[in-house]
């Protein structure tokens, strides 16, 4: 099998230095924009940061849409406007449904920073359907023994989200959606099948080959629909699968909104400004203020 019959587009990432760590963003892109109900997809590091130091993303609004926080490495605090105050560590995740709109903030917990804390994980987006934009905004963490494991030819597998090798997670979904850790030591493979209608590759650590293509690192491979194939890896590597349901309708992407129509973020901007959103209680004394963003981009 050549490379045009696996793979549909290779999407090379944007890199921004945030001083101390840097993020490697792939989604949304000019070559595509969603891979299934994924419009967002971030690289956190590996970083360690210097003593005392640590991450402060302060409150920030979001709309019509759901994050996903997943670690490799190190602790991230969460709150939100609905009381959630949850420290996420490796293995777990954190699922926050923006709905009709929340407010949260994510930061290096005061244990962590003396020793100079590590960060290294994978944080995406997902756009809702369009019946479920306007829902009650929701919170879920599940912890990492919640997570189904699968483990097949030196190669192990957390199930994140959706059905993958026989196993599923708990972890709410609204769109279909598959999404997975894969860890392959030195010589592991696994198979990568056609469960989804769309669906990407990330290698967020190390080397791996996929029916023998050489993958580079922090690069997201969106599969051709239908097509089968085996992760391999010589000397080690760690990479997540995503994707899910195709959708048939437009994104449209400004800032932290996401939404199927463009009044609906010009209203959410409007209300940012005009303090209208929740508060985050015990973390509302500081905000991050609407960006000079030129304009709404619609992703089909």
């Amino acid at each position: 099998m050549t490379n045009d019959d696996l793979i549909l587009q290779t999407i090379t990432p944007v890199t921004h230095d945030l001083g101390g760590f840097k993020v490697h963003r792939t989604l949304p892109s000019r070559p595509r924009t969603m891979v299934g109900p994924f419009i967002f997809f971030d690289q956190m590091g590996p970083s360690r940061l210097g003593m005392g130091e640590g991450i402060d993303v302060r409150p920030h609004p979001h709309i019509n849409l759901s994050t996903v926080t997943y670690l490799f490495g190190g602790a991230l605090g969460h709150r939100d406007s609905l009381g959630s105050d949850v420290v996420i560590e490796p293995g777990a995740v954190n699922l926050m449904t923006a709905g009709n709109g929340i407010v949260h903030s994510e930061r290096t917990p005061d244990a962590a920073r003396a020793d100079g804390p590590e960060l290294s994980g994978i944080q995406t987006w997902l756009a809702m359907p369009e019946q479920d934009e306007e829902m009650a905004p929701a919170f879920e963490h599940v912890a990492r023994a919640d997570l189904p494991t699968v483990e097949v030819s030196n190669a192990r597998a957390r199930v994140v989200m959706g059905s993958l090798w026989g196993a599923t997670a708990p972890t709410t979904t609204y769109a279909e959606t598959i999404y997975a850790d894969i860890v392959l030591d030195a010589g592991g493979s696994i198979p990568i099948d056609a469960e989804a209608d769309e669906r990407a590759l990330y290698i967020a650590l190390g080397e791996a080959t996929l029916d023998g293509m050489t993958l580079e690192p922090m690069t997201l491979y969106v599969l051709k629909p239908g097509t089968t194939a085996t992760l391999r890896s010589t000397t080690g590597a760690r990479a997540m699968l995503c994707g899910g349901e195709a959708f048939t309708t437009p994104r449209h992407v400004w800032w932290n909104f996401v939404s199927s129509r463009r009044d609906r973020i010009d209203e959410a901007k409007r209300a940012w400004t005009a303090g209208e959103f929740p508060k985050v209680p015990g973390d509302d004394k500081e905000w991050i203020p609407i960006p000079a963003i030129p304009k709404t981009v619609s992703y089909p």
